[in-house]
């Protein structure tokens, strides 16, 4: 029998607001509202908010912390700053990804791990395997929390003006703990109110975590007094792959490693040990076999994944995500190609349908991100 899909706590406000809702990672999820090019456009421009509730958290505390997440992680957590986020991948032995996935240092022993939708189960059925000899409490919160992503140039000012607080000197990949207002306090429970300066936008752009409760009431008050537009996971999609940001399951995967997406830099081989650390090291010596690389045609047909790359008649490689970009005007993809065709200038065609279309190879970021400084 078919499981069926869930439904975030604000399931009802996309309903009402005429959402288009779909499948997504387990669960019922609007794809767009008024359309997937006007909301990508208002996330460019101006401000967009996001259900981003989906998401997972694990909570991981105790004596071990530090040196456990450290294990898990292919990025470095050892000295991190209390409010600092890092962004990394869990890897097989392989090299293969578990998951890709941030990391909020909460206290000196306590870290949040912020995952896939798509990927809760596996992830924590992963996490708890490898936990055997470290002194850890872990704690899957995913179904506590709530989260709303406010992403865009006008962000700051919308999220100063919705709480009443300076967020200026909050800085990219950071986060802090909003206070609120007490007569809330019913709708907090015992979670706190986390305020992070991340994104998966390109844009400057906040997420908050908080009780269900409260994000409704978050959501309510940008859409309805802030006139903040409400985007689905379309432009969510479309936003994050013009700026070169991988999506779990395209660009990243067990069969994926991080060297070859191009991801090396969130890889700290210099670390004692991690999961997959001597597999990496080896595929980073040799160089992998594959490269992550974009493609941009010189026609207007749309790559799509799984389309097939192909080198003097020969397939070489597949596409992972395609579009003809919306700030841009341009037909482009990621794709997975043989390392002798990754290097920028290449000449390749790919197949769409029964035809071929000439394209060459490019910088994955097909738009300058607008993070803050």
């Amino acid at each position: 029998m078919e499981q069926e899909n869930k439904r975030t706590c604000l399931y009802d406000k996309h309903v009402a607001l005429g959402a288009l809702m779909s499948p997504f990672g387990g669960f019922e999820m609007p794809i767009q509202y008024s359309g997937i090019v006007d909301e990508h456009q208002a996330v460019r421009q101006a401000c967009g908010v996001f259900d981003v509730s989906h998401m997972g958290e694990v909570l991981v505390s105790g004596r071990d912390a530090e040196r456990y997440v450290n294990h898990l992680f292919t990025n470095d957590v050892v000295g991190m700053p209390v409010g600092k986020i890092l962004y990394g991948m869990m890897c097989y032995e392989n090299g293969g990804v578990v998951d890709d996935l941030l990391v909020y240092k909460m206290d000196d022993d306590m870290f949040l791990l912020v995952i896939n939708a798509a990927n809760i189960d596996k992830d924590w059925a992963w996490i708890q395997q490898q936990s055997a000899g470290y002194d850890v409490v872990l704690e899957n919160q995913s179904d506590r929390y709530g989260e709303i992503a406010v992403q865009g140039p006008q962000s700051e000012a919308v999220m100063q003006r919705m709480l009443g607080v300076s967020l200026n000197d909050l800085a990219f990949y950071t986060f802090c703990i909003y206070q609120g207002d007490s007569s809330f306090d019913d709708l907090c429970g015992d979670l706190p109110i986390i305020v992070s300066r991340t994104g998966y936008t390109g844009e400057d752009g906040f997420e908050i975590y908080a009780s269900p409760e409260m994000i409704r009431l978050y959501w309510d008050t940008l859409v309805e007094i802030h006139r903040v537009k409400p985007c689905g996971l379309g432009c969510r999609d479309t936003l994050r792959f013009e700026v070169g940001l991988p999506l779990y399951g395209d660009e990243l995967s067990a069969d994926i490693t991080p060297i070859m997406a191009g991801l090396g830099i969130f890889v700290k081989l210099d670390k004692e040990e991690f999961i997959g650390k001597e597999a990496l090291a080896r595929q980073k010596a040799e160089g992998p076999a594959r490269k992550l690389v974009g493609i941009e045609l010189q026609d207007k047909a749309i790559p799509r994944h799984g389309y097939a790359v192909l080198k003097d008649g020969q397939q070489v490689g597949e596409v992972t995500t395609g579009y003809h970009t919306i700030s841009t005007d341009k037909s482009v993809c990621m794709a997975l190609v043989d390392a002798g065709c990754a290097a920028l200038g290449t000449e390749v065609e790919i197949q769409i349908r029964k035809k071929t279309f000439s394209g060459k190879v490019v910088k994955k970021q097909f738009y300058n991100k607008n993070y803050k400084h």
